[in-house]
């Protein structure tokens, strides 16, 4: 019996160990994955960038790091560090996806930050007018001028207007809201309003209405209709960057195997994806492809292509995923030291099958990457990463790619012409089916790049190129937010890439490369305090601001929209005499190079009925609310020469949140109620019309 008594409280404890140790076994299994993956995950590039999308005139590009600027090429993608110039008499629009950014002319603009959730904007000087569609609560959109940071705080239209000398920044609210900040003041500004912020030791603020769009507006507002009225919206997720392109160079058709399929429409004879354009080096993503065709970007970085009815159509990724940006959505052949005769190879990946980033990436990443541009399994997406990633098998040899065998999707180029950015379709090889079948497949091409594929296809014009002014290049700005470290220069990375050919530098490895910096180009500005501004009093500056029209110091204002009278007295207004002549003849007369306002086109309408299909972000938004004031003059026939009404705030769009009270929002100036000019004498005014008439 003692014996008895003795072991059962040994075989208790025994017991409870055994249960611990196998309780601190299974946490082991389960933290330690989590510990691997986490470390993976912080070298993940960013999901989205932004895309050179339009240029008019001359535009230069500075690519990040860089000091020499060269001729701008479109298609090109942008990300933290990228600098663009704008030179008299050209435009530029860059897009985002969730937002878009448009300059004028005389504008330097860089990317202080762009990630996932930061958009964070340097406007040096010059004219930028910026649509936001979308903006989740934890994203930051904030644009950064010399003497203040305006954080957008709601969806809406904004142009931002910062003078070459840096003492005054115009803000304009067409739609939206937001906050300027700038030496320990906050200024808060509504739909409708356009404050002057003047000085840089103190910030002073003048808020008056919001006036009338000139040709630069007009021009955004128009370009905004491309992207609203998108007929691919039904098949491609909004969040695709230059989806709005496919429209006007391909069309859709529905196929058995594959539902929607796009059709590019205007492509040459034997044309295959990834065949004309050119490869930069882009980090932190690497080898990236540059197309040419207008409408070369989101085929290319998002998505797949399939060889069907005997022509190539490409197919995007589920509607309801948000997409993942990817450099170039390939397979390379060859491409290793002395290796393949010297040349890399490469073709478009299939339906179903899976990317393999060649720069380091998480888990996450990679099944996030590949769910949002293919439809493919997640188990399939984990074994590939387990067995390419982890245990660092770079060789694919026995996986079968549907687009291998195509005729003419393989295309090979010798390696200086891959790393030096030069056009491929004049490189290419010709090259054997035979050839192809032998040669090694890997998700990563080892080829060192040189500076020429940093600079991009226009490298030649390194220094010869139009460029801002030393003045404006080297002004800082104010930040409310504090942006990441300047972008290392490749000359700093070379001997790193040169250790690990085509393999970005992983961020750990750069911060050690990083230079300090001599001079700070952004200053943090103070916690903000929130101030009241002036208002009626319109900043002379603000009127000469870069893209407007001289002042016109004898031409009354426009009424604010909130003052403005109802409709129904609208419609009981006698009707202007047929023959009456225009407004603008009794008023000063404007510059040479305005059209009159009554010749100038009305900002473009958006159609609220049958919107296209909202991106998954967008659809749990709640709708504003509906504007049910029927139109002014709706009942009465129009006279031929009636002068143009005042330009209105664009309609509410689906996709943008309801505004806020606008209880704090400072009243507007009194204004006198404008002068209706006197019929002629041998003019008779009509009798006034019944209403409903």
């Amino acid at each position: 019996m003692k014996t008895t008594r003795t072991k059962k409280p040994r075989t208790k404890k025994a017991t409870e160990f055994g249960w611990w140790a196998a309780l601190l076994l299974l946490l082991a299994a389960v933290i330690l994955p989590i510990q691997v993956i986490a470390q993976d995950d912080q070298d993940d590039p960013p999901t989205r960038v932004a895309r050179l999308g339009y240029m008019e005139g001359s535009v230069s590009f500075l690519p990040a790091g860089e000091n020499d600027w060269v001729g701008a090429v479109p298609n090109r993608p942008m990300t933290t560090g990228d600098k663009l110039w704008a030179d008299k008499g050209s435009r530029v629009e860059v897009q985002l996806g969730s937002a878009v950014i448009r300059l004028n002319e005389n504008t330097g603009f860089s990317f202080l930050n762009l990630d996932d959730q930061t958009v964070q904007i340097q406007l040096s000087s010059g004219s930028i007018n910026v649509r936001v569609r979308q903006l989740n609560p934890n994203d930051d959109f904030e644009v950064d001028t010399p003497n203040l940071a305006f954080v957008v705080s709601q969806p809406g239209s904004y142009r931002v207007d910062a003078s070459e000398d840096g003492t005054y920044t115009v803000v304009a609210l067409r739609d939206g809201g937001g906050q300027a900040t700038g030496n320990g003041q906050t200024y808060t500004l509504h739909a409708g309003q356009q404050a002057t912020f003047s000085g840089t030791d103190s910030l002073n603020a003048d808020v008056e209405d919001l006036g009338q769009p000139d040709a630069f507006d007009n021009w955004a507002y128009g370009r905004d209709h491309r992207w609203d009225d998108s007929r691919s919206a039904q098949y491609v997720s909004r969040d695709v960057v230059g989806f709005e392109d496919l429209d006007d160079y391909g069309q859709w058709q529905d196929d058995p195997s594959y539902g929607h399929v796009w059709f590019p429409g205007q492509v040459a004879v034997g044309w295959a994806p990834y065949h004309v354009g050119h490869w930069d080096w882009i980090a932190p993503w690497g080898y990236t492809w540059v197309d040419d065709s207008p409408w070369g970007y989101a085929p290319f970085h998002y998505g797949r292509w399939v060889f069907v009815g005997g022509r190539w159509g490409w197919i995007a990724g589920p509607v309801n995923v948000v997409p993942v940006y990817a450099p170039a959505l390939v397979v390379f052949i060859g491409g290793g030291p002395g290796g393949w005769g010297g040349n890399v190879g490469w073709f478009p990946l299939g339906p179903r099958e899976v990317y393999i980033p060649p720069y380091p990436v998480g888990r996450s990443y990679m099944t996030q990457i590949n769910v949002s541009n293919t439809v493919v399994s997640t188990t399939v997406v984990t074994n590939v990463y387990n067995t390419t990633i982890v245990n660092k098998t770079t060789n694919i040899t026995n996986v079968t790619y549907v687009n291998r065998g195509v005729q003419g999707a393989v295309t090979v180029i010798p390696q200086a012409a891959f790393a030096g950015a030069q056009p491929v379709a004049h490189a290419a090889v010709a090259v054997n089916a035979q050839q192809i079948a032998s040669a090694p497949i890997a998700a990563r091409v080892a080829v060192v790049p040189t500076r020429a594929a940093v600079l991009g296809a226009k490298a030649s014009t390194a220094g010869r190129v139009a460029a801002p002014p030393a003045a404006v290049m080297n002004r800082p700005v104010i930040a409310k937010k504090a942006p990441p470290p300047p972008p290392v220069p490749f000359a700093k990375q070379q001997q790193a890439l040169a250790a690990h050919p085509g393999q970005p530098v992983a961020k750990s490895q750069l911060q050690s490369l990083r230079p300090a910096a001599t001079q700070p180009m952004v200053k943090v500005a103070p916690p903000g305090k929130p101030a009241t501004p002036t208002t009626g009093r319109p900043n002379p500056a603000a009127a000469n601001r870069p893209g407007q029209p001289a002042a016109q110091p004898n031409r009354p204002a426009p009424p604010a929209e909130n003052n403005r009278p109802a409709a129904p007295a609208e419609q009981n207004r006698p009707a202007a005499p047929q023959n009456r002549p225009p407004a603008e003849q009794n008023r000063p007369a404007a510059p040479e190079n305005r059209p009159p306002a009554n010749n100038r086109p009305a900002e473009p309408a958006r159609p609220q009925t049958n919107p296209p299909a909202a991106s998954r972000s967008e659809a749990n938004r709640p709708a504003p609310p509906a504007n049910n004031r029927p139109p002014a003059q709706e009942s009465r026939p129009a006279p031929e020469q009636r002068p143009a009404p005042q330009a209105e705030r664009p309609a509410a769009r689906p996709d943008e949140r309801t505004p806020p009270p606008a209880a704090n929002k400072p009243a507007p100036a009194a204004k006198q109620p404008a002068q209706k000019p006197q019929p002629k004498k041998d003019e008779k005014e009509k009798p006034e019309k019944p209403p409903g008439e």
